[in-house]
């Protein structure tokens, strides 16, 4: 049963301090959300509502934003709103997750606006239900069966431990006003078909299905925990080096089981079983990219490094579009446009005779068949064997660029080693300098 004294009781279980906090709370109109803020209200707790309007369902839209409006104007309740418009870029498919992301992004801006220590939302019981069954169909491991977390990085969701039933039990004796949102009794996604066909059929089976279902998550969550150290201990005896990267020892995380191998792997953001056999199976040199972590097979050792998300992702970068022929030093500084590691010499200067080299100059990553002529050597050399020849570490191949002319001629493997077929000599009257 949902009341002021155990709603308070569960806040206070998360979070410390509670009338001492500001609050963002996000109110969609519905039941959860209206109910969420009336007991905000009721605890005399300091907030600020946060609503969009997403304009889907024409008027009855509009009729949303009007039941947050009024409940903020009555009570004097600072209320933000947005507008979704075409702007904003609606695709044809994955609506969900793109309406998530519009709300979290604008949540976000507002309370870092506003000086907002946390964002509140309506999640109950009810939701866990249904992600715990979206994720047991995903093959997401204990961490996915663990649920919607209460509190995690300054979001709270107080009503988790409470139901719908409660929910609609306390709006109906308090009077609150709500509205429905009939596009739920769609069955169009698959959490509408989990809430409107499993969940009856589930709850059918026991009285008691939704409070032992909480206990079940209760247990889980204790299970991770245990779960977590355990592996922390596994991998800190995995682990080769943790000085500049994290480097995991290959064979014997191979020796463990499966189910180690996918909850280490899964924190670095590989939590796919047909990739992760892959990692085992690849040849030195394999690079495997997940959204954070990158992982470079190197003989007998698994490197994990952070994934760069800039310019040096990109395949092909433009230093200089044209030759000026009324210029005699053309310069380009190449930190200008790309990261330069630190385990290089920054003092390289190169000089080129501006008027043998084809525009533009460009910078670009390795391309199978690269070769020059480099200074300090007799002749032609594959930029692979040149890699090779210098005993150059993976991650140390994956930091250099190939300096390019319009022709695609290599002019040097930034910033190591400068090719001298188009250097600068004593017939030069013009220069390109590249640092």
């Amino acid at each position: 049963m949902l009341e002021k004294s155990n709603f308070k009781n569960q806040i206070q279980k998360l979070i410390k301090s509670v009338e001492n906090q500001t609050y963002l709370l996000a109110v969609s109109g519905g039941a959860d959300s209206m109910v969420l803020a009336t007991l905000f209200l009721e605890c005399g707790l300091d907030f600020q509502v946060a609503h969009i309007n997403y304009h889907l369902r024409n008027e009855d839209s509009n009729l949303d934003q009007k039941v947050v409006e009024d409940f903020c104007q009555k009570h004097q309740i600072p209320i933000h709103v947005y507008h979704v418009s075409e702007k904003d870029n609606k695709p044809e498919n994955s609506i969900q997750l793109w309406a998530r992301e519009i709300r979290y992004q604008f949540f976000n801006e507002v309370q870092e606006k506003e000086n907002l220590d946390f964002l509140v939302t309506a999640h109950h019981l009810n939701d866990q239900l249904e992600t715990f069954i979206i994720n047991l169909s995903k093959a997401s491991g204990i961490s996915g069966l663990t649920g919607i977390p209460s509190h995690k990085n300054s979001i709270l969701r107080p009503l988790l431990e409470f139901s719908k039933k409660d929910i609609y039990d306390f709006a109906k004796e308090n009077q609150i006003e709500f509205r429905e949102d009939l596009s739920n009794k769609k069955n169009d996604y698959l959490r509408n078909k989990i809430r409107n066909q499993i969940v009856p059929m589930l709850m059918e089976t026991n009285d008691h299905f939704l409070e032992n279902f909480n206990q079940s998550l209760f247990y889980l969550n204790q299970t991770k925990t245990f779960v977590d150290q355990k592996m922390g201990e596994i991998e800190k005896q995995l682990t080769i080096s943790n000085d500049q990267y994290l480097i995991l020892n290959k064979e014997k995380l191979e020796q463990e089981s499966d189910f180690v191998q996918f909850e280490i792997l899964k924190k670095y953001g590989f939590d796919k079983a047909e990739e992760i056999k892959k990692i085992f199976t690849a040849q030195t040199g394999s690079t495997f990219f997940g959204k954070e972590y990158q992982i470079l097979v190197n003989r007998n050792e698994l490197i994990f490094t952070k994934s760069i998300i800039d310019e040096n992702l990109e395949e092909e970068i433009v230093l200089c579009q044209e030759n000026n022929p009324n210029k005699n030093l053309i310069e380009i500084r190449v930190s200008d446009y790309i990261t330069v590691s630190n385990d290089v010499d920054q003092n390289i200067e190169w000089f080129f005779d501006a008027d043998t080299v084809a525009f533009p100059i460009k910078v670009r990553r390795k391309m199978e068949g690269d070769f020059f002529y480099p200074i300090g050597f007799g002749g032609k050399k594959k930029v692979s064997k040149y890699y090779k020849d210098e005993k150059m570490s993976i991650l140390a191949k994956q930091k250099t660029w190939i300096l390019v002319d319009g022709n695609n001629d290599v002019l040097g493997i930034f910033p190591l080693r400068q090719d001298k077929r188009y250097a600068r000599n004593e017939k030069t009257s013009r220069i390109l300098k590249i640092f």
